[in-house]
């Protein structure tokens, strides 16, 4: 099978793309992953953490409205009570909704167990009773519960923070291993191209400069022109079509000197 220039030329640029496209597709699936790695770490631990934030932030509030309960602000300290209790339940429900990481539930558990244990102190009357004024029990008995579940509930922040922090991580290497295949891809393309420009050279460029100059040296009575074109492709048949004209013009002249 004969092996035109233009097979050689066509399959040598096939080879080059197909390099890039296999490269280009690799880069696609990796930044594809990439892509929905961001997003579920947006949409997962990101969320639970800003959860866990907002919760800690509704117990912070009820600790201050139950200081002005033993104030006798009865009115004010209730209604900061009801207040940072619908925001803590709505955060509650947002981070139970959003399970993700192993043995979540078990911090979601532990929170709604805590805050429930916590709430039944400061749901009972306060203001007027035994309980007004009293920093004892204030500090033996509602601040330690408000620790506790505040401890849990860090604790699941931590726990997304945690993984997040992992997961960034794990994208940051990933993102490596995105970025290689056209770092790679380039390099090839650097390599395959003075590869290639060499062939060129080689089999087209020198030939027909060995062919042009094998035509300015052609003598009148030479059988063939001068020239070591072994290959057999186009430039053979222009060698071969040329030689033919000369001796063609050569019989013409020799017939005319006759």
């Amino acid at each position: 099978m004969k092996k035109t220039l233009k097979l050689k030329i066509f399959a040598s640029f096939m080879l080059l793309i197909a390099m890039l496209a296999v490269a280009g597709t690799i880069s696609i699936v990796e930044f594809r992953w990439l892509s929905k790695s961001v997003h579920g770490l947006i949409q997962d631990n990101y969320k639970s953490i800003e959860a866990s934030k907002t919760m800690i932030e509704a117990l912070e509030r009820e600790d201050s409205g139950i200081l002005l309960l033993l104030l006798g602000e009865w009115e004010e300290g209730r209604e900061i009570l009801n207040s940072a209790d619908s925001l803590f339940l709505s955060a509650f429900e947002t981070a139970n909704n959003n399970l993700t990481e192993k043995n979540e539930v078990d911090y979601i558990k532990k929170i709604e167990s805590a805050y429930q244990t916590y709430k039944s102190s400061w749901e009972r009357p306060i203001v007027d009773t035994d309980k007004q004024g009293n920093i004892s029990w204030y500090k033996d008995d509602i601040h330690k519960k408000f620790a506790e579940t505040k401890f849990v509930v860090n604790e699941l922040m931590s726990l997304n923070q945690s993984s997040m922090y992992q997961e960034t991580s794990d994208l940051k290497d990933r993102s490596k291993r995105a970025i290689m295949p056209g770092i790679v891809s380039i390099i090839a393309a650097l390599v395959f191209s003075l590869i290639l420009n060499f062939f060129i050279t080689r089999y087209f460029v020198n030939p027909i400069s060995e062919l042009a100059e094998a035509v300015n040296n052609y003598r009148d009575g030479d059988n063939k022109l001068r020239s070591n074109i072994t290959s057999d492709d186009e430039i053979k048949k222009l060698e071969l079509a040329i030689s033919g004209l000369l001796q063609r013009i050569d019989n013409n002249n020799n017939t005319i000197r006759k």
